[in-house]
């Protein structure tokens, strides 16, 4: 899953960036508000964590803009703000829920995942299709006979070809989701993983493949000989 960031505090940032990456999230960074607002409205994030002291733009006020405009991603507010009032306002403007510093990396990791458990109204962390199953838990693709370990990025790759099982994927969405909008990674290696993904299927003996469509990008197909 792919998470927006918008910290002003950069050792903080690098420091939160380094924690969600080691723990299989992708991470954009931004450091004030107006960047927070165009990078948010690109629509490629799971989910958003958002400090209110940011500069240019504070964090209640991003909020109230992407409200506004309709912008449903899960928002967990980041602040050293402690007083209730504050917390209310989060909330009150749209915030799914609402951390203080300084914090524990183990809670933070953990509401992260409860927003966006929320948001995806998914009860367990089990993603199936046909004869594969993906825990989002161990990053692990198994079938009733074989378990198999995915690096970071394959899990993440196939995550979203099981969340849209029958949705062509092109490749700028593929990047954007998982390398990032400012990425010097070159296309190619979209293709790169697939193939890895495509020998893990093979590993599996599945009967799910990963099919080219010609022109338009990559979707889920299941064989039943």
């Amino acid at each position: 899953m792919r998470l927006l960031l918008c910290e002003d505090e950069k050792t903080l940032s690098r420091v939160i960036t380094v924690l969600l990456t080691s723990n299989n999230y992708s991470v954009d960074a931004v450091y004030d508000g107006e960047n927070a607002i165009e990078y948010i409205k690109t629509g490629i994030y799971d989910g958003i964590i958002l400090d209110i002291m940011m500069p240019k733009m504070n964090g209640i006020e991003v909020l109230k803009t992407i409200r506004k405009e309709g912008i449903n991603t899960p928002v967990l507010m980041l602040t050293a703000k402690r007083e209730i009032e504050d917390k209310v306002l989060g909330l009150d403007s749209g915030a799914d829920d609402y951390l203080t510093k300084p914090f524990a990396s183990s809670e933070l990791l953990a509401r992260i995942r409860a927003m966006l458990r929320r948001n995806t109204n998914q009860l367990d962390s089990l993603l199936k299709y046909h004869d594969i199953t993906l825990n989002t838990q161990t990053y692990t693709l198994s079938n009733d006979k074989t378990t198999i370990n995915l690096s970071n990025k394959e899990f993440q790759m196939m995550e979203m070809l099981l969340k849209n099982p029958n949705r062509i994927i092109n490749t700028e969405l593929f990047m954007e989701k998982i390398w990032g909008l400012d990425t010097d990674t070159e296309l190619t290696v979209v293709w790169v993983y697939i193939s890895y993904l495509r020998k893990k299927l093979k590993e599996l003996n599945s009967k799910v493949t990963i099919k080219v469509v010609r022109g338009a990008g990559y979707r889920l197909d299941y064989t039943d000989d």
